[in-house]
This record gives structure tokens, C-alpha cells and sequence, in this order.
């Protein structure tokens, strides 16, 4: 049976598709658009799919759309009501779209497949929708090594749900806890994104990274006045101090004074108190999650547990939730956003529409590494890399791995796309940029010169699965990026006097591992466990980096500049390299260096793109 799952018209468009329960493709609709957050109907990443599977839509036996938007709109007009008259501006905007576009989305999704893919697709005998946190869920506990599972679904909200349990067994998924809108831990976040000035629903990510830079001063302060959070995690908001309900802002005046500075605006400096602030809702946020777990471990007996929704993307509350051990196994979705709920959707009409049975290895999970986008073939690649007018040369294996590693050891900056994009959030080692992790200075370099973007960022480490625990304070495994662990103490960097004095960020700059450039000043570091039966030849370039310098370890950062999505083909791969200050481009087997390009080629993206 194949089925096609969708995600669109929100933010982070996707399409997926299952055969007989195997998800088989999946890409979001940013990656052929280049438009970040592509929250437009998917017709590439559709098209993709099913060129992927090798059918065309009338071959499709089922489309699943991830949500129900007669569920959204019946919130969104209870909302409404219950602030009425507040937010009226907010209801004039909101209601022609809704009544123009959302409310009617079956037969917007029937015209969008016809205008893509022929008139002649009967979309209303094979169109299905799944409820949001439904989505949500069963893209986790389906593709999981577990049998049986807990699911914890954390996000902005859905149709109602901004905060769901359900217990899986077999290929059942039934949803038996939930907390509802306006309560939601996801947009409590985000309102702090948008208090400290980042983007809301992708600025998450900088107040996680800003947040080791402060202390938590603000947290009793957001417990006692923003949250009343019970023993099992269950929690309200309150709505005196968000704007979020009907409003066009996500905080209000009372908040600011809560706390008392104004909303940072983008360009404005960041700041001490800043940092205190991230690091407080930080606090709290891992405080909350831990409660929740502990909580549905008490309440169901589950020893698994599997996390999803866009909260379960923060990989610093995942790695407190690991570290304590609440449960035996835990596996995250690593598109645990949006986009992942079209796995979710196709999985779930699959196993619960039409119960079909579900098969389950305990060694490997259902996400093949997460590597389930687009590829291309050595001669496909020289081909396009010629049409761009690109100067390479062609090695074969061995003289990839040999050429990249002794360029890394030179800590150059290396554009690595290799196999098939990674599906979700994070590059996983085929669509990287990586570099030396033994550098003081490649977290300055690469944040700044390659990436565009804040210095306070933190990278991650890949590491050859074999060797994370001689690392890492960490026992399993992280192949999706979605922990967060300490260095190992031998590992550590005794500071000076003077060093440990610096508050802030000052610290940044401070070596504080063998590993500087991917330690946080916190002696943290976001994971990424290599396995060679998921990724070969990345694991194969881990292990000639050691072999020339004894660390087992590279700095993987996704292969794009700030405000741009991450590349999809080696066009976008080239123009990413000549636009940045990457010295190394390998593609397949096709070995680039900066030096042999034709200068006129070179691209500025710091003015072709919006910085977010």
C-alpha cells in the first residue's frame, strides 16, 4: 500500500511516502524552493516522492494530510470569543484567509494535486486527514525500535492540543493525556524568542545556544507569575501577560514590565540581562519536560519513551531527560516539527486507518538514518557542477577521504554533500559543512566568515559511533543530533584564575576541551553518533580524520548560509561555496578547491539574503 503524506500551509511544507509501512522518501518543500520555511503546498518535495518511489499519483493508493482544519478554525473562532472584543484587528486579517484558503482545505488540496499533477486525480475517494498531535505522534512511535512506547508530543499547538500523551503497542496508537490551548510549552518559548528579539518559529534554536551564557535569575520569577506547573508536568499559563490568543504580538506590555526591559528589537546588541533571560526559560523549560516524563512514567509503567512536536527539538531538555534515566529507551523523530507530520500522517492511516501490521527491528529504526531525500549519481554531478563552470577534480574512495580528511587537518572549511539529504532540521553528515574540532578559532571562523551569523553559536560534534563514550559523559546513542551531553573531564581545559571570572560573552572565546570547537561554555556539546550501517562513508571520513590526528571527531554544521535552507543539489552546493568563505567543496567524488575557481563566479550572500 502507498501512501503519501502531507504537511503544508503552516510553515515547513513536506510530503512523505510510505510503502506498505516503509517510509521510503520524505523532503520538505524548502529544499527545492530555497525559500526557508517553504510553507507552501508541496508539489517538489511531492514530485520528488514519488519519483523517489517510483509512481506517479495515480498509483498512490491514499494521500494523509496531517491535520484537521475545521478543528483549527472551530479554536480559532472560540478564541475569538472568549477574548472578544479584544483582537479584533487580529480576527479582521485572519478571517479572509481562513474563509478563502484554510477552511476549505480538501478541495484547495484537490485543485493544488490537479494543477501539479493532471485534472484527471480523484482526490476525494484517496484524500485522508490525521489530527495534528496524531501526526505527531505516530511519526515517532512507528519508526521507533520499540514496540511498545509512551509518546510525548510537545509544540505550539495543533488543533487544540499543545501538549499530548499517547501509549503505542504493536501497530496501535491511541492518544490519552492532553493539555489545550492557550497552554502551551512551545509557545511560551517562543514568546521568550520574540521577547529576547529572535524570530519566532525559527529563532528557537539562538535562545537554546544563548542560554549557557546567563543564569537562570528570571526562573522563579516566570514560575511564580507566567506558569503554575503541577508535579506530573500538567500546566496553565497565564494570559495576562501574552498577546499570543488574538492578538499580533506574542508578549504585552505587562510582560515587559514583569521583567523590566523592553522587546529587544533585532538589530539592538545583546546583552547580559539577555542571556539571564534565556537561560531562565531554558530552566525552566527542561524543568517542565522533566516533570512531564517522570510523570507518564509513574502514571503508565511505559519503560520506552519517544518525543516529538517542535519542543522536542530542544536537544539541551532531551539530554536532562536521557541523563536522568526516567526511561530505559528513548528515541526522538528528527523532523520533530512540522515537517516530520507528514511521516507521521501517512504512518498513521497506514497502521491505524487501516490496521495494518507494523514491523519493528530493535537494532535499526524506520527513519534509515534519517537520509530520505534527494541523490545523485558521479556522472549526474559532474554534469551539473560543469554547467555552473566549476574547476574540480575527479578521485576515487579512497583519494576522497584521503584529500578531505588532510584538508580538515589543515582546518580548512569543508563543504561535504554526499548521498541523500537528511529529512528534518539538522545535516547529518551529506549535507555538512564541517571542520576541525581541535581548532580554537573554527567556531569564530565558521559562525562569522561561513555561516554569517551570530558568534555565540554553538556547532556540534560528530563523532564515530564507537567512540562517543571516550568523549562524552554519555551512554547510548544520538544519531539524529537531538542530545546534548558534557565533555568527558579528561577531556577538559583547566581555566585560569582570570577566565573563570568572565561572565557572559566573554566566555566564548575561552578553549575550555581538546575540542574547543565544539564546546559550549557550558562544557556541553549536541551529539551526533555516526554509525557506519546508516552513513559508511561519513563514518569511513571519521575514521581517516582519526587515523591522521588521533580525534575521532569533526565539527558538522548544515551546509548553508543564515537565511538560506539547506542545499539540496550540487548547484546549490557550488553557489553556497563560492558565496561563503568555504576553502574545500566535495561532492561525490568531485574535489573543489576555492583557489582553482573562477573568481568572477564568487557570490555575496550577505546581501542575497534576508538575515533572520
Amino acid at each position: 500500500m502507498r501512501i503519501l503524506g502531507l504537511s503544508a500551509f503552516y510553515h515547513d511544507s513536506a510530503a512523505a511516502l510510505s510503502v506498505d509501512g516503509q517510509v521510503v522518501a520524505a523532503a520538505q518543500e524548502e529544499r527545492f524552493t530555497r525559500k526557508k520555511h517553504d510553507s507552501a503546498f508541496p508539489s517538489n518535495a511531492i514530485d520528488y516522492c514519488l519519483s523517489e518511489g517510483g509512481v506517479d499519483l495515480n498509483n498512490v493508493d491514499y494521500i494523509s494530510f496531517y491535520d484537521k482544519p475545521f478543528l483549527k478554525f472551530e479554536r480559532l473562532l472560540e478564541t475569538y470569543v472568549a477574548f472578544a472584543p479584544t483582537g479584533f484587528d487580529s480576527f479582521r486579517m485572519a478571517m479572509p484567509v481562513w474563509l478563502r484558503e484554510k477552511l476549505f482545505q480538501k478541495d484547495l488540496l484537490g485543485r493544488e494535486l490537479g494543477n501539479s499533477f493532471g485534472k484527471g486525480f480523484d482526490v476525494q475517494k484517496k484524500l485522508l486527514f490525521s489530527e495534528h498531535h496524531l501526526s505527531h505522534a505516530a511519526s515517532a512511535f512507528y519508526p521507533s525500535p520499540f514496540e511498545d512506547a509512551v509518546v510525548l508530543t510537545m509544540d505550539g499547538v495543533g488543533e487544540w492540543a499543545t501538549t499530548s500523551a499517547a501509549q503505542g503497542q504493536g501497530n496501535k496508537l491511541e492518544v490519552i493525556k492532553e493539555i489545550h490551548f492557550p497552554h502551551s510549552l512551545g509557545l511560551l518559548y517562543s514568546a521568550f524568542t520574540y521577547y529576547t528579539g529572535f524570530k519566532v518559529n525559527s529563532g528557537e534554536y539562538k535562545l537554546m545556544g544563548l542560554a549557557p551564557y546567563g543564569e537562570p535569575k528570571f526562573a522563579n520569577l516566570i514560575f511564580d507569575n507566567l506558569i503554575d506547573v503541577k508535579s506530573d508536568g500538567s500546566f496553565r499559563l497565564n494570559q495576562d501577560y501574552f498577546n499570543y490568543c488574538t492578538g499580533l504580538t506574542m508578549t504585552n506590555d505587562r510582560f515587559a514590565k514583569l521583567f523590566g526591559e523592553p522587546v529587544r528589537k533585532s538589530e539592538e546588541l545583546l546583552t547580559q540581562f539577555h542571556m539571564d533571560v534565556a537561560a531562565s526559560i531554558q530552566e525552566v523549560t527542561e524543568e517542565i519536560v522533566l516533570r512531564l516524563c517522570r510523570g507518564l512514567r509513574r502514571d503508565t509503567g511505559a519503560r520506552n519513551l519517544c518525543l516529538a512536536g517542535g519542543v522536542a527539538l530542544n536537544c539541551v531538555a532531551n539530554g536532562k531527560v536521557h541523563k536522568e534515566g526516567i526511561f530505559d529507551e528513548l528515541w526522538i523523530q528528527p523532523a520533530a516539527g512540522d515537517a516530520g507530520g507528514a511521516v507521521g500522517a501517512a504512518l498513521a492511516a497506514y497502521h491505524l486507518n487501516f490496521e495494518q501490521p507494523r514491523a519493528v527491528s530493535n537494532k535499526m529504526d524506520g527513519m534509515s538514518g534519517s537520509y530520505l531525500g534527494p541523490e545523485y549519481d558521479q556522472e549526474e554531478i559532474e554534469r551539473r557542477l560543469k554547467s555552473q563552470k566549476a574547476q574540480f577534480a575527479v578521485l576515487d574512495d579512497d583519494g576522497v577521504l584521503d584529500k578531505t580528511a588532510e584538508a580538515l587537518a589543515e582546518e580548512k572549511a569543508v563543504g561535504w554533500m554526499q548521498g541523500r539529504m537528511e529529512f528534518g532540521p539538522r545535516a547529518l553528515g551529506n549535507r555538512s559543512i564541517l571542520g576541525d574540532p581541535r581548532s580554537a578559532t573554527m567556531q569564530k571562523t565558521l559562525n562569522l566568515r561561513v555561516k554569517f551569523r551570530e558568534s555565540f553559536r554553538p556547532f556540534a560534534p560528530s563523532v564515530a559511533c564507537d567512540d562517543t563514550s571516550n568523549w562524552f559523559d554519555f551512554s547510548g546513542q544520538s544519531p539524529y543530533m537531538l542530545l546534548v551531553a558534557p565533555i568527558k573531564e579528561d577531556r577538559r581545559r583547566e581555566m585560569t584564575e582570570a577566565e573563570q571570572k568572565l561572565f557572559g560573552i566573554e566566555k566564548l572565546n575561552v578553549p575550555r576541551s581538546e575540542i574547543p570547537a565544539v564546546t559550549h561554555v557550558d562544557y556541553s556539546a549536541r551529539i551526533q553518533s555516526v554509525h557506519p550501517q546508516t552513513n559508511p562513508r561519513y563514518h569511513a571520513l571519521l575514521t581517516r580524520f582519526k587515523e591522521r590526528t588521533g580525534c575521532p571527531i569533526l565539527v558538522n554544521t548544515s551546509f548553508n548560509v543564515r537565511g538560506e535552507p539547506i542545499v539540496c543539489t550540487p548547484e546549490d552546493a557550488f553557489h553556497c561555496f563560492m558565496g561563503s568563505d568555504i576553502e574545500v567543496l566535495v561532492v561525490g567524488n568531485c574535489f573543489l578547491r576555492k583557489e582553482d575557481q573562477d573568481p568572477s563566479l564568487k557570490l555575496d550572500y550577505k546581501d542575497a539574503f534576508e538575515l533572520d
